[in-house]
This record gives C-alpha cells, structure tokens and sequence, in this order.
C-alpha cells in the first residue's frame, strides 16, 4: 500500500498507453454485397420528425420516437454459481467494478456495492440479468454491451409492446463492450443513426432504457465530455472512447440508447461512475460511430477484424510541451513507431504530436483511437501532426492488418493476473534504449485489480525485479510472486526517468 522512491527524484506524469489503433473489416469482402444498417434505415420508414430546436428545449419528441426502438433484454444463466471458487461460474463477478454496478442482477444482489462481491450459494438455481438493448434494423437486429449477454445461456427480448421473442448472438466484440442480436420478426420499430462527431458538449440529450427492471425509463441531461477513456475494459486493445452524460443512469440500463432531442441515436450507455451502485452523476456512453462500424462487421462477417497504424502513443500535458518546445498542451504525442507498420511506412516518427486523422481533431489518444477504429484494413487515413514544434505535416497511411494478440498465461498464473490486474510482456530492444535497462517487463495494461487499488503504478512502467529478485519474462515473474510468502515489492522505471520506483502491496494466499 505504499509507494517510494530510491532517491529524490520527482516523479514525472509520463502516462503510457499501449495503443492498439483499431479499424474494422475484411479486405476480401464485396463491397456491393455488403450490408450496411445505415442504408437499411433510410430506406425505410422513420419516426424522426424534424423540428427546430434553436430555442426549445422539449423531450417529448425524442421519448416518443426512441422508445419503441429500446427493448429489454433477459439473460439466463443456468447453474454456474454453486461455488465462489467455480471457474466457470457467471463472468458477471469477473467484471470491473463500473459495469458490475451497471449490469445489476436481479433485486437479491442489491448489498453489492462499489467492491467485488462474493457470490452466495445457489445450488441449481439459475441467474437472471436485466438490461436493455436497441433495434437497428426493421427485420430484429439488436445492438446491446457483450458484458451483458457473455456465456449467457438464454436470451429474451421483450419489446415495447410487451412481445417476447428468443435472440441468438450474431457476433461480439469485447475489445468494444459491444453484441449484435437477432430476433426472427419483421416491421419492427428502430432508431435511426445520429452523428456522436458533431455532438457537442453541453447539448441536450435522452437517455431510454430499463434501470432496475422498470421498463421504457426516460431521462434527460447534457453531455459532459466526450472520448473519455476510464479504463473499464479488460481485454487488451480495449477501444474506449465514452460520451459522459449526467442523464441518470441506473443498473439495468446498459445496452440502452443515448439520442438526441430528434431521437437520433448517438451512443450506447454502458457504465456509471458510483461508488454505491446506483446513479451519481456520471455515466458513460459508446459513440454511435464506433456502434456503426461494429455492428455492420459483426452483420456482415460474424467478427471484427481488425488492423493497426502501429504507434505506441500518449496524451500531451502541459509539461510535455515544453519539453518538445511546442506551443500546445493538447494532441496524441508519438512515443515510438512499429518498425513495419502503417505509420512507419507513412513517415511518421517518434516525438511527432498528432493534431488531426482525416481532418478529425486528436486532442487525446482515446479520439485519434475512436477516429481509426471506423477504418479498415487496407484503408487509408490522413495523418495530420507537428513535427520539432513548429513543422506541419500531412501524412497518408494505409492502416495494415492486426497482428494476434498474445494469450494471457495459462492455468494458476491466469488467475495470479487475474487479480493483479496486469497484463505484462517483456522489454523490446527499442525499449531497451529507452529505458536503458537490459531487461524486464512491461506493464502494457492495467485492468481492475490489486495494482490499480492499491499502488498508483502507470501503465508503461517496466518491472525489473519482484522483492529485489530480478526477472527478465513472465515465467520468472510469476515464480518470484507466487513464491513469495510476505508482502510483494516491484522495483521498476520509467522511461526516460533515471528513478528507481517501487511498488509495495499484498496478496491473497
């Protein structure tokens, strides 16, 4: 639970993020072929009306037109739960702690709060999770979050009307908290696509869902920021990009839409910030762009495919900016470029600061993230940056396809990091320089665990020894934890930063 320093140097706010920049697809595919939902909807009727809102502010609009388009999903998941230890009990108690809160199950689990629950016996008894989900197309595709229907065993849809059908999953994609169901009917009542670009902050909008089981629930608020990433995804590769809005939220809303006052969807709800459960001012939303693209693919092909600019990138800061002798805080600063990537090809370097992708604004990592995710492999991007402070560049890229993402270690050790909260991979040569260590292990993401509880360790900091027992890879690693018997201590650093750092927490035996 502490954390110091060798000698006295200051910590420097070097924030790393691994980015895996993301586009979507399947070079091979036809494109005439393919379908696409945006199309489908403006080729059928809509409920949207066109109204002026330049000096009214009215919700009635938006609930009457989104509301039909908003189900109410049940998932059923058979005896899995008889024992806390059960490796295959329901994946509801392996996720964070924001969307425990969020995809709350039925009314008995209510003591649960901001921490991770222990789960009580239930013998044969099956769980019931509600949530909400949003029709696409007139012939019964549903988008929804995958947290909520993962490994479920049955799926019920209930519409605004009170119909009931069962739903098959289509395809999901983790790294976007994102599902696509089905239901066999026709004529069904959707919501048609808004733009979460031109969204701004401060606009009014709607939240429809089923919080706590009580169906059709409207509320309003304002949208409080965009291209929020508030590390709630586990996988790595995790897109995060999240519209937050203060329109009340509540367990039971996730899979819900976010619209506009013409009812126009903008974003799917996917978690609140709380530390009790229940609705306390902030909630977050997937942006219709990124909804759009996963869910064609998934329509399309079943899976998201994937590619990458190849750039390991972080936010500017104030200090940063100075450093690099630019006149600007904001921007995506370059660390290093993949040797054979997209962005290597294209000429980007390290210590360029990108300012734009397709004339997009990248003020963050997590928008220059949600701006390529909408590409393809094979597909280009115009790269926008600052080069030695002053020097703008246009620059053109064709995103590549994404390598496989290596597999979390196997057996006991997927459970030591499991509760560490870590994803690790040893030092490349590049990284060798850059940290001016010979070896080590990297800390390329941080999922809800020990670490990010108890220690206030960033992403990017490289492990070079666990209670000064040096460890070069991640067997070495796990014997040096697991063996230990006492309390666990990392000594680390970060680049570019001569200071030794340490990293001092427990573990459960």
């Amino acid at each position: 639970m502490s954390t110091f320093k060798k000698n006295n140097w200051k910590k420097r706010g070097i924030h790393w993020l691994i980015i895996l920049l993301v586009c979507q697809g399947c070079q091979a595919q036809d494109k005439e072929k393919e379908k696409d939902i945006a199309s489908i909807q403006k080729n059928t009727s809509s409920n949207a009306e066109k109204v002026n809102y330049s000096s009214i502010v009215d919700f009635k609009l938006a609930a009457k037109t989104a509301m039909p388009g908003v189900v109410n999903i049940k998932c059923t998941f058979k005896s899995k739960m008889q024992s806390y230890d059960n490796e295959d009990r329901n994946d509801f108690y392996n996720l964070p702690d924001l969307l425990k809160d969020f995809f709350r199950e039925d009314p008995f689990l209510k003591q649960f709060k901001f921490q991770n629950p222990r789960a009580p016996q239930y013998d044969s008894q099956p769980i019931i999770g509600s949530a909400s989900g949003v029709i696409l197309t007139p012939d019964g595709y549903i988008i929804t979050n995958n947290h909520v229907v993962q490994k479920a065993d049955e799926i019920t849809i209930t519409l605004y009307d009170g119909r009931s059908y069962n739903a098959k999953i289509i395809g999901a994609d983790p790294l976007t908290d994102l599902a696509l169901l089905k239901i066999e009917e026709k004529n069904l009542p959707y919501i048609m696509f808004g733009d979460s670009d031109t969204i701004e902050v401060g606009e009014w909008v709607v939240a429809v869902g089923n919080p706590f089981n009580l169906s059709s629930t409207v509320t309003a608020g304002i949208v409080s920021a965009k291209a929020r990433n508030i590390n709630i995804l586990n996988d790595q590769g995790a897109i995060e990009s999240f519209i937050q809005t203060d329109a009340a939220v509540n367990p039971g809303n996730s899979g819900g839409a976010l619209v506009t006052l013409e009812g126009k969807l903008i974003g799917i709800n996917t978690a609140i910030a709380t530390p009790t459960g229940v609705y306390a001012g902030y909630a977050f939303a997937i942006p219709v762009d990124i909804v759009k693209k996963v869910a064609n693919d998934l329509m399309n092909f079943g899976v998201v495919q994937r590619g990458v600019l190849g750039i390991i990138i972080r936010d500017m800061n104030s200090t940063l900016s100075k450093e690099i002798h630019i006149d600007r805080a904001n921007g995506v600063y370059v660390d290093s470029v993949s040797a054979n990537g997209a962005a290597k090809e294209a000429g980007v370097r390290a210590k360029d600061v990108i300012i734009a992708i397709d004339g997009l604004e990248t003020n963050t990592a997590s928008k220059l993230q949600e701006i390529v995710m909408r590409k393809r492999p094979g597909q280009k991007v115009q790269i926008t940056l600052i080069r030695n402070g002053k020097e703008k560049k246009e620059l053109t890229a064709i995103l590549k396809k994404q390598e496989k993402i290596p597999e979390e270690p196997k057996s006991g050790s997927a459970n030591l990091f499991k509760e560490l909260g870590v994803q690790l991979e040893p030092i490349t040569k590049e990284d060798e320089k850059k940290y001016n260590l010979k070896s080590g292990l990297k800390v390329t993401k941080l999922y809800d665990g020990t670490l990010k509880r108890y220690t206030d360790i960033r992403e990017g900091f490289v492990i070079t020894a666990v209670n000064n027992r040096i460890v070069t890879n991640i067997s070495s690693f796990i014997e040096a934890v697991e063996t230990q018997k006492g309390g666990i201590m990392l000594e680390g650093k970060y680049a570019g930063d001569p200071t030794f750092y340490y990293y001092a927490f427990g573990l459960q035996k």
